[in-house]
């Protein structure tokens, strides 16, 4: 028998008992859709995270009060550390002057600028920074100036726009030169930032920025941590800058040395490190779940298969007794197993990746397809038609054609 012939056999032997045949995919496309939807949401969220963080500049690192990604320790045990309070953050930049650029930021969300009678939702991110917040975050001035280190020194209220509320708030008109409000304070619009597009979901053109000094003078010093960004001249000597930042900022702190850093240090490369941590993890979950339900998708694929023997077994007589031989069988019904596993596997997959996708996005996630993955789901389901349906193969070719044809 040719093979083509072996698996029509195969499929009209399925279709004959579509109940049983379906509730046996489903088990298989279960654990399937269980470690294919999760590696989905991961790729997708892997995928936007190296895409999107651009957020800090080249050879770039951060110090704040509180870790970027925690999910192992209370918040408490942070938020009881020190404030990094201006004295403190400033102290830090002079130390720091001559190895790397230093910039200071704060933010406060849930803002509305206005101008004249127009206005933007109450959904614009205010920061308070300087002069090389746009070399820490990598943002260039489509139009106007910077911050100085003299609007810094003295306060001065001035503002730079996202692009998003240069659009919304002067539509028609020139923003430079301009006096906009926020939170009933009168800012002078001297730059507009060029677009940069979203991070996380998140626009990074809906903000605005005024100097640091002004922002503390208007929203209090109190209760308010400075986060640091530090960035090295260059990525060799970037090991040494952080160093020596980790020393300044302990100094700043006045640690003792048998003190831990009551701080916290991270990089671009650390956050993809800590998320990569994390979905190791949650993989390792899903393919022990995964993992059950394909083996008790298997012993179902094993059950389905004998109860076909015994069906099937004047079927087998009368094939034995026209020629077919002992690897016909055997070929026949190890093909019945597999393209049993198969489809179920390819449900799914498909179910897992739709799934997946729909459930990324409201992680801001990118729409992916795990091939790799795909493909190991369909050849783990080739291994369990194999492994489960060898045996009640075997059970059939090795019927003895006489007694088959006298089984009722």
């Amino acid at each position: 028998m040719i093979f083509g012939e072996i698996l029509a056999l195969a499929v009209d032997a399925l279709r004959a008992n579509k109940l049983r045949s379906s509730l046996t995919m489903l088990g298989i496309a279960i654990g399937v859709f269980t470690v294919i939807g999760v590696m989905t949401i991961l790729s997708g969220i892997r995928s936007n995270i190296e895409s999107s963080l651009n957020f800090l500049g080249a050879n770039s690192f951060q110090i704040n009060k509180y870790p970027a990604i925690n999910f192992s320790d209370p918040r408490e045990r942070f938020r009881n550390r020190r404030d990094i309070d201006f004295p403190m953050a400033r102290r830090f930049k002079d130390m720091m002057a001559d190895d790397a650029t230093v910039s200071l930021m704060i933010r406060r969300g849930g803002r509305r600028v206005t101008y004249a009678d127009r206005r933007t939702n109450p959904n614009v991110a205010l920061g308070g920074s300087d002069e090389n917040f746009t070399t820490a975050r990598d943002y260039s001035i489509a139009a106007g100036r910077n911050l100085t280190g003299s609007d810094v020194e003295f306060g001065r209220s001035v503002v730079i726009l996202g692009n998003d509320i240069a659009k919304r708030v002067f539509p028609n008109e020139e923003p430079l030169g301009k006096q906009v409000r926020i939170d009933g304070q009168t800012y002078q619009v001297v730059g507009v930032f060029a677009p940069k597009g979203s991070a996380f979901g998140e626009s990074q053109d809906n903000f605005v920025i005024v100097p640091i000094t002004q922002f503390l003078e208007v929203y209090g010093r109190s209760h308010r941590s400075i986060s640091i960004n530090v960035q090295a001249p260059s990525t060799t000597v970037l090991p040494d800058v952080q160093e020596k930042a980790i020393g300044a900022m302990r100094l700043v702190r006045r640690l003792a040395p048998e003190d831990s850093n009551d701080f916290e240090i991270f990089s671009n490369e650390s956050l993809v490190e800590a998320f990569n941590k994390i979905a190791g993890i949650v993989s390792v979950g899903a393919l022990v779940i995964s993992g059950i339900a394909l083996v008790a998708s298997g012993v179902g694929v094993m059950n389905i298969m004998l109860v076909s023997v015994t069906e099937r077994t004047k079927e087998i007589g009368v094939r034995k007794s026209i020629g077919a031989r002992k690897k016909n069988i055997l070929t026949q019904f190890l093909i019945e197993a597999v393209v049993l596993s198969v489809f179920g596997g390819l449900i799914g997959i498909l179910g897992g990746v739709i799934g997946g996708n729909v459930a990324g996005r409201m992680f801001n996630a990118a729409v992916v397809f795990p091939w790799d993955w795909a493909l190991i789901g369909v050849a783990v389901c080739c291994g369990i038609g194999v492994g489960f349906g060898l045996y009640p193969a075997w059970k059939a070719a090795s019927l003895d054609p006489i007694e088959a044809l006298r089984y009722e």
